[in-house]
């Protein structure tokens, strides 16, 4: 077996393992957020594809367990996914316009696809294809309305954030 295709299969199985802790760990984080939404209003927003996840706070891969001060959402819809989220952790490659740091997207071509694992947990991963830098958003949402999010890229290490889904205006 090729050295390459070790590191591929050895982050493969790191991001999967990470991506478990983090759904398993999200429940205890975030049990205590109290939402304005009903379980069956966010259920309905999951059915629709339209939310709006509010990130709290970030946990990079590489780093320390960071609070947000600022507004940082992912916006989806049926015809369309943005986001912008702070971004913390080994970039390999960088912009060349710094003002683009973080995670940015916009796009309208994207795959949604929902798993429902418990009766009080969605699991949502959304797959832009569109060739840009986000791999995929995993997305672990709550009846009580917390949720966390993980996000892959091609040239970033990955990253989490807690928060919250609000109603798309």
């Amino acid at each position: 077996m090729k050295p390459y295709f070790k590191v591929i299969k050895l982050s493969l199985i790191f991001l999967s393992f990470t991506t478990m802790l983090l759904s398993c760990s999200s429940t205890k984080q975030t049990s205590s957020y109290k939402s304005d939404l009903s379980a069956a209003e966010i259920k309905n927003m999951i059915d629709s594809h339209g939310f709006v996840f509010v990130a709290e706070s970030l946990n990079p891969l590489r780093g320390r367990f960071r609070t947000l001060t600022s507004r940082y959402e992912v916006a989806v819809s049926q015809d369309s996914l943005s986001a912008d989220l702070p971004y913390f952790g080994r970039a390999y490659s960088l912009p060349i316009d710094p003002s683009q740091g973080g995670i940015k997207l916009v796009t309208t071509k994207f795959s949604y696809d929902v798993t429902q694992p418990k009766s009080n947990k969605w699991n949502v991963t959304i797959k832009p294809q569109d060739g840009g830098d986000v791999q995929q958003l995993n997305f672990a949402i709550f009846d009580n309305g917390s949720a966390s999010l993980s996000v892959s890229s091609n040239s970033k290490d990955p990253i989490s954030y807690n928060g919250h889904l609000q109603k798309r205006l």
